[in-house]
């Protein structure tokens, strides 16, 4: 359930349009072939960034899973946050004027995915301590995409 005014919103893929259900079925997709949920929203958002795919997958690599252990942020959140960074960021190394405004950013997804999820941290997610799930992995991934619309779409 996406409880941003994101549905409705398209932009093109591959020159045919796509909105925020049919990028989430992507993911999903991606998923299901074995893509870490970070691998999944990062690939499934990459009309956003002027990066190749085959970057994006490769960069949020050893995100999925709470950054490969379950400890820490969820991998769905974190690949959202690593195509808002390539989207804000300038690049420019001499002078990261850009920070600012890309943690502004961040921060907003970060609440917007705790809302959505219930937390942050895969472990908790998961209900690794507790045996009672709060978010499945296919809901966060979800929710990683449906952040990342919210922001760009």
């Amino acid at each position: 359930m996406c409880g941003l005014s994101c549905h409705g919103k398209s932009r093109k893929i591959l020159g045919r349009l796509i909105d925020v259900s049919e990028r989430i079925k992507i993911a999903d997709e991606l998923h299901r072939k074995g893509y870490s949920c970070a691998q999944a929203v990062a690939v499934a958002c990459a009309d956003f960034v002027d990066v190749p795919k085959e970057i994006l997958f490769r960069a949020a690599e050893g995100f999925g899973g709470g950054m490969g252990t379950g400890d820490g942020v969820c991998g769905a959140l974190t690949g959202g946050l690593l195509v808002a960074g390539l989207r804000n960021s300038t690049g420019n190394l001499s002078n990261p004027k850009s920070k600012a405004s890309t943690m502004k950013i961040s921060k907003a997804m970060l609440t917007s995915f705790r809302d959505k999820s219930g937390a942050i941290i895969c472990r908790e997610l998961k209900g690794v301590d507790t045996g009672k799930m709060i978010c499945s992995c296919p809901d966060c991934i979800k929710h990683g995409v449906e952040v990342v619309e919210a922001q760009f779409g």
